[in-house]
């Protein structure tokens, strides 16, 4: 980032360095330019024209100007060949695309390239060299004229190394790849620009005609051919990641896939991602900015409701170009500085699942070739998103149980069992094994009905799976009957647990909502819980043995003995 004092700094030696440069380039190689209106003025329709149609090679656009402001130079003089480039440098700067905070760019660029024609045709007139007619067949102008070439591309080549150094904070290396396309666009330029120059002495501007027409034409060709390729590479890459969207089995991680890849294609600011809930709303599911992921917003919008519910009203894909095209539509938090923005429906089945927003800084940042390849990626999110959604929900009910949400039996021996091949191999010290079950349970059903009975095992599954958070696993065993497993707890520790979760379910209240009793819908349950404790491998050499012993300390030593109580196992 440029700091707004170095940008004031950067306006005002442009306006001084112009300002002087100009004035003593007239005065100093006086220009003939009457008689000689149109000539220029076709020379500057060419260059400008040659510059908003840069040759992409390799994704570098390259300018081939140089063949046109040779022959300028060789014609007009320095000071046409100055005004020429500055007016031809505001099309290339067009392509850029400026907004409020890159406008510097302007004066820089301006500054440098009249610095870089200044100096360079001041070393060729210091050493002799003339403008005019009568240079093409001397054997000595050829010479100073390469010389001028060559000054003309060092100059270049250091005010960019410098520009990078001392603007941007850039460690850059003064040889790089753009100093060897210059060189090589120089090398074919430059019989180009000394055939224009002679064809001009016999032909006048035909010989514009004759030599820029196919410049020009060339350079839109390869920019065709460039804008196929690359659509061509972005449905070759839209493939590749639909395929490995497919394989992604979690909604978190295909959400985190989706967004990378966004990023790598088409060079994004943020990244936002709503899920349309089932009131058709749309809720936050993912916020990334900068590739840096952040929390996401609890807002709900609705349909119409700014950008994305309006998107979700019309199904339709929604583009803006600059700040002043969605300022008045968008509702909500938006990233300072954004231009562009792109809103899209996920769909699937022709019905809205979500919707995508990006932003970016540059103005017209989202071209007809993106728009087509990311409406594709969009589809093919929305499936992957969907079978991941299916894949947890299949997955959840398979492994939890449907009313309390906790594991359900079946799975806890899974876990319980690859957890005493840790114990085995050493990779654990210990497991300790809580069975729990809910004394007279029974009685709870007759008096308060089983919708009530389903509420109490609702929040007393909460309840514990509070107590126990992510230091064990705790699972629903089958009727009112419950496990927890703990790893690389001491005997002492894993009872002291049980007694407080015996205590804080026999001193806190169970509230109902449901019951058979119409008069108070509303009702206070107390309710005790019987708990037994086995230990391994200090009790158990195996998995079903531990359970075993778990439940034989359930029942005898806390059913038995009275309830409400906790009992170990005892060999």
């Amino acid at each position: 980032m440029v700091k707004p004092s170095d940008k004031k700094i950067i306006w005002t030696v442009w306006i001084l360095i112009l300002s002087l440069g100009l004035w003593f380039s007239y005065n100093t190689y006086p220009p003939q330019i009457r008689g000689n209106e149109w000539e220029i003025f076709s020379f500057l329709v060419f260059m400008t024209v040659v510059a908003s149609m840069p040759m992409i090679i390799n994704g570098t656009p390259v300018f081939f100007l140089q063949w046109a402001t040779l022959s300028v130079f060789l014609i007009f003089g320095l000071f046409i060949e100055i005004i020429l480039v500055q007016i031809a440098l505001l099309a290339v700067l067009y392509q850029a695309k400026l907004d409020r905070n890159t406008l510097f760019r302007l004066p820089m660029n301006s500054t440098m390239f009249f610095l870089v024609s200044f100096f360079s045709g001041i070393i060729y007139y210091l050493l002799g060299g003339k403008h005019g007619f009568d240079l093409a067949f001397d054997l000595n102008s050829f010479i100073l004229i390469s010389l001028y070439l060559l000054s003309y591309l060092l100059l270049n080549t250091l005010g960019i190394y410098l520009i990078d150094r001392f603007v941007y904070k850039r460690k850059q290396r003064f040889i790089t790849k753009d100093l060897v396309w210059e060189i090589f666009t120089t090398i074919i330029t430059y019989p180009v620009g000394i055939a224009v120059y002679i064809m001009y002495e016999y032909i006048g501007l035909a010989a514009l005609i004759l030599i820029g027409v196919p410049f020009i034409t060339l350079s839109l060709i390869l920019k065709l051919y460039h804008s196929s390729q690359t659509a061509n590479d972005y449905l070759r890459k839209t493939a590749e990641i639909g395929h490995q969207l497919s394989q992604n089995l979690y909604v978190n991680e295909t959400v985190d896939f989706f967004i990378e890849k966004l990023y790598e294609l088409f060079k994004v600011d943020f990244v936002f991602i709503h899920q349309v809930n089932f009131n058709n709303q749309l809720e936050m599911i993912s916020r990334v900015e900068q590739q840096e992921k952040l929390p996401i917003f609890s807002d709900i919008l609705q349909e119409n409701e700014g950008i994305s519910g309006r998107v979700l009203a019309s199904k339709k894909l929604c583009v803006y170009h600059s700040e002043q095209d969605w300022k008045k539509v968008n509702k909500g938090y938006m990233p300072n500085g954004i231009q562009s923005v792109l809103c899209v429906p996920l769909i699937k089945n022709n019905k809205v699942i979500g919707v995508l927003l990006l932003g970016n800084k540059q103005k017209k940042a989202f071209v007809n070739i993106k728009l087509m390849v990311l409406d594709l990626l969009c589809t093919q999110f929305a499936i992957a998103l969907e079978n991941a959604k299916y894949f947890e929900q299949t997955k959840e009910n398979s492994e939890k149980c449907a009313l309390t949400k906790l594991y359900n039996y079946r799975y806890f021996e899974k876990i319980l069992s690859d957890q005493f091949m840790e114990l085995k191999e050493n990779k654990l010290d210990n497991l300790a094994l809580i069975m729990l079950d809910i004394d007279h349970f029974k009685s709870v059903n007759d008096l308060y009905g089983h919708q009530a009975g389903n509420e109490i095992l609702k929040a007393f599954a909460k309840r514990i799976e509070n107590i126990i958070g992510a230091h064990g696993v705790v699972a629903r065993y089958g009727g009112e009957e419950f496990v927890i497993l703990l790893t690389n707890v001491s005997k002492t520790e894993a009872l002291d647990l049980a007694e407080f979760i015996r205590k804080m379910i026999a001193s806190r209240p169970f509230v109902i909502q449901q019951n058979i009793d119409d008069r108070q819908k509303i009702k206070s349950v107390n309710i005790t819980a019987s708990l037994g404790l086995a230990y391994a491998p200090e009790d158990a050499d195996e998995s079903l043995a531990l359970i075993r012993h778990a439940d034989r300390a359930l029942y005898v030593g806390a059913k038995r003995a009275g309830r409400n109580r906790v009992g170990s196992y005892v060999k």
